[in-house]
């Protein structure tokens, strides 16, 4: 099976998420992408990030009815902060007979270095790098730097040593944020078209749970 992994905090899930599920999983013909929201994001203090367990259920809300669309819950169920090399990690063990692509950001992509075991991540999974308008002309040298002995096989596909690929796909522009998001909820201004209507149909019942985490609405 090829499965591709989407991680984030997901808070809340929105359009541009599943559009770039979606894509990645039409574009490289993978059996089933899943969504993978962080525990506890590394790179973030918390402090206005919804439950975990409520972020699934938009997550579920927001992919209901997607063909090809999942989600798993694994990050929910490890102490301590969720580092992508972990979860790759765990993908590794508990599905040996599946090729996983991590799907990434151009722009995250490119701080990859930074990250715990950044490097390596190559080594364990193949990658999608998305919406490569935010960092066209520094992917490929970005590869070069880091990973000098990888193979260009064609203007936007790569393939490591260890066998994995890295394929970098243009897919349509929805520059949807969820500090965007959040803001317009606490102005109790309209979401239509910038998450899956499910979403906030279940923001607004959850609506005072949800005021603890981001703040009281106007």
């Amino acid at each position: 099976m090829k499965i591709g992994i989407l991680g984030g905090s997901f808070n809340p899930v929105h359009v541009g998420h599943v559009r770039a599920a979606i894509e990645v999983l039409e574009r490289l013909g993978l059996s089933r992408v899943e969504l993978v929201p962080a525990k506890q994001p590394p790179h973030k203090d918390g402090a206005d990030i919804l439950p975990f367990d409520l972020r699934m259920e938009l997550i579920a809300a927001a992919i209901e009815g997607v063909p090809g669309l999942g989600s798993n819950p694994l990050e929910g169920e490890r102490p301590g902060p969720s580092f992508t090399c972990d979860t790759l990690n765990c993908y590794r063990v508990e599905q040996p007979e599946s090729e996983i692509t991590f799907i990434v950001g151009a722009s995250t992509f490119l701080d990859l270095a930074k990250w715990r075991r950044g490097p390596e991540i190559p080594g364990m999974a193949s990658l999608a790098v998305v919406n490569r308008w935010e960092a066209a002309d520094k992917v490929a040298g970005f590869i070069a730097d880091q990973w000098p002995d990888a193979v260009r096989e064609g203007d936007d596909a790569w393939t490591f040593s260890g066998g994995h690929t890295l394929r970098v796909l243009d897919i349509p522009r929805l520059d949807i944020k969820g500090g965007h998001i959040r803001r317009r909820w606490l102005e109790s201004r309209s979401l239509r078209y910038l998450v899956p209507p499910g979403v906030e149909t279940l923001l607004e019942e959850r609506a005072d749970m949800v005021e603890q985490y981001w703040g009281k609405r106007v």
